[in-house]
């Protein structure tokens, strides 16, 4: 029976090691490549949201990379990329939408999703071997590694977009309770999509991130949820 289970114990214990390295190669990295955030415009929105947090202060850093972006690194530590930054300086991002991705982040935090994507990338590894062993013998020339390899593609993804709709929530109560309020959380998807405008898409179901339509179309649910009704 042991010896049945093996190459399962032998995915599970792969996850974990490849998790392990790859957030140990992130972190490095971004050592390596950013600074703590210093702008005296910023401090107000990283206040409040601090404040409705009853944190002493919120630090925020720059990651010098130019996709736009912001992040949460397993230790706890917020992220916006420089490309994220430099549009914020030029105008085309406002400090409120800025505010909505670093209240995103800390749901990121807040809700242990980096704990749980080393459990769900551990048991990925697992069913994708469970399956290449079961469908390697009913379909031939490499077919069965393929639908295995798709069918756990297919789950990461879901659990990703879970993972994004919940972290959205907590940046809406968020916003919400600080005072700054979830319009700037859906205008930037809105600018999002337009940056995205032209650009291949992956199918829905195979994207980690859920539509910019979807998000706010969550947000405003959210709203109405809580007694709330305010619309871009």
């Amino acid at each position: 029976m042991l010896l049945r289970l093996a190459p399962i114990i032998l995915a599970i214990l792969y996850g974990l090691l490849m998790w392990k390295f790859s957030t140990w190669r992130l972190r490095k990295e971004m050592d390596a490549r950013s600074e703590l955030l210093e702008d005296p415009a910023l401090h107000p929105t990283l206040d409040r949201l601090a404040q409705a947090l009853d944190l002493p202060k919120i630090d925020l850093h720059l990651y010098k990379i130019d996709p736009v972006n912001g992040l949460a690194a397993p230790d706890g530590r917020i992220y916006v990329t420089r490309g994220l930054y430099d549009r914020v300086k030029s105008g085309f991002f406002t400090y409120d939408e800025l505010a909505s991705v670093v209240a995103h982040e800390l749901g990121h935090v807040a809700l242990g999703h980096a704990r749980r994507r080393l459990i769900d990338f551990s048991g990925q590894n697992a069913l994708r071997t469970v399956l290449m062993i079961a469908l390697g013998r009913l379909l031939p020339f490499g077919i069965g590694a393929w639908v295995a390899n798709m069918a756990t593609s297919l789950l990461a993804a879901r659990l990703s977009r879970r993972d994004e709709f919940e972290a959205d929530s907590y940046a809406s109560a968020l916003l919400i309770k600080s005072g700054i309020g979830t319009q700037g959380q859906k205008t930037l998807f809105q600018k999002l999509d337009q940056m995205s405008t032209g650009m291949g898409r992956p199918p829905a179901w195979l994207q980690s991130h859920p539509s910019s339509a979807e998000r706010i179309k969550a947000i405003e649910s959210n709203e109405r949820a809580w007694g709330l009704g305010q619309k871009v």
